[in-house]
C-alpha cells in the first residue's frame, strides 16, 4: 500500500506502533509534544537532514539502512559534545506514491540506532513532498560534565581519535563505480558504527575540543584549529589501512589516505587532551597540537581534498 492510499494518520499510526521508549522517555508520541527527563537541568541540541539523491540513494541503502544513518547522523553530534543523547523528534518529507514498508522501515533503522545509545524517537511530523526528506533533531544529557566545545585546544595537546575512518568512503565509492562488493566498505558506508559511549568519555578524560568527524577528518580538524585559533598537525602513519581498503583502491586507482583523510559518514569522535592524558582502549593518538594555524599532515599542507561540501 501506497503513503497516499493509507493517509497521513495510517503513515503515522504505523511508524509509531514501531518506535520504542528510552530511560529519558517520560511521555512519547500520542500528544502535542513529547516530554523528555532533563536531569541535568540542560539539554543538547543537533539537527541535520538527509535529502534522497544528496545524501542517500535507494538504489544502494534499504530503508533500514537510511534510518540508522539518519540517527547516526545526530546522534554523534550529541556525543561528540560530552553529552549522552535521549531522544530523537524526526520530520518525514515523502512522495505520496512512496510505500508504506519503505517508512516502516526507516522506523526501524531510527529506532534500532537510537536504541544503542539508550535514546529513543519521541515524535515528529509527515509531510507530502516530491523529494524524499528525512529531518532529524536529536537531544542529549550532559550529566553534569561541561559541554565539550571546538574552541579548547592549546598548544601541546595530542589529537586523538575513537572510532573508525575511511571506510564509509570507500564504500560509496565503491558504490558510486557501480560494485557491491568489498561487502565490509559498503556496509561501513550503509550503517556507520559509531563508538558514542566515547564522547562522555573524552569529556571525563578532560578533553580540551571535540568534534564529529562527519564531513572528513582534515576538514573537521580544521574547525577545531579554526575555532582554538591553533595549528594542528596529523601522522599519516598513524592509520592502519586494512588490506580490503587498500585492495579496493587500487583496483579503482584512489589513493586510500584520501578516504581516511578527507572522508566522512564513519562519525568517529576526534578530540584533543592535554599531554600526559593516559589514553583508553579505543582512542589512538593521531597527531598535536602546536602554534600556528591550519591542519598539516606529517608537517606538510594536505594538497588533496578536505572533505565534503553540502554546496558543491
Amino acid at each position: 500500500m501506497s503513503i497516499a492510499e493509507s493517509g497521513e494518520f495510517g503513515l503515522i499510526g504505523r511508524i509509531v506502533s514501531r518506535l520504542g521508549a528510552g530511560s529519558a522517555t517520560l511521555l512519547g508520541p500520542g500528544d502535542d509534544a513529547a516530554v523528555v527527563r532533563a536531569a541535568d537541568g540542560r539539554v543538547v541540541a543537533s539537527t541535520d537532514v538527509l535529502v534522497e539523491g544528496r545524501h542517500f540513494r535507494r538504489d544502494w541503502c534499504g530503508p533500514v539502512d537510511v534510518g540508522h544513518r539518519a540517527a547516526a547522523a545526530n546522534l554523534a553530534d550529541i556525543a561528540a559534545m560530552g553529552a549522552t543523547p535521549t531522544a530523537l523528534l524526526v520530520a518525514l518529507c515523502v512522495p505520496g506514491t512512496l510505500e508504506e514498508s519503505w517508512a516502516e522501515g526507516l522506523a526501524d533503522g531510527l529506532t534500532a540506532e537510537a536504541a544503542l545509545c539508550g535514546a529513543s524517537v519521541v515524535g515528529g511530523d509527515t509531510s507530502s513532498s516530491p523529494t524524499l526528506t528525512v529531518a532529524v533533531t536529536a537531544l542529549g544529557d550532559l550529566g553534569g560534565l561541561d559541554p565539550v566545545r571546538r574552541n579548547g585546544a592549546q598548544p601541546g595537546d595530542v589529537l586523538a581519535l575513537s572510532g573508525r575512518i575511511g571506510y564509509a568512503a570507500a564504500g560509496y565509492t565503491v558504490l558510486s563505480r557501480g560494485f557491491r562488493t568489498p561487502k565490509m566498505l559498503v556496509e561501513a558506508y550503509r550503517r556507520p558504527e559509531v563508538r558514542y559511549a566515547a564522547g562522555p568519555e573524552a569529556a571525563r578524560l578532560g578533553a580540551t575540543s571535540m568534534i564529529d568527524v562527519s564531513d572528513g577528518l582534515l576538514q573537521d580538524v580544521g574547525h577545531l584549529a579554526s575555532a582554538s585559533v591553533v595549528g594542528i598537525d596529523i601522522r599519516s602513519d598513524a592509520f592502519e589501512v586494512p588490506d580490503q581498503m587498500r585492495d579496493a583502491a587500487k583496483a579503482l586507482g584512489v589513493d586510500p589516505y584520501q578516504w581516511v583523510l578527507a572522508g566522512g559518514d564513519d562519525h568517529p569522535f576526534a578530540a584533543t587532551f592535554p599531554a600526559g592524558t593516559r589514553l583508553p582502549g579505543g582512542w589512538q593518538e593521531i597527531g598535536s597540537v602546536h602554534d600556528g594555524t591550519g591542519v598539516t599532515v606529517d608537517r606538510k599542507p594536505w594538497s588533496g581534498p578536505l572533505g565534503w561540501d553540502h554546496f558543491r
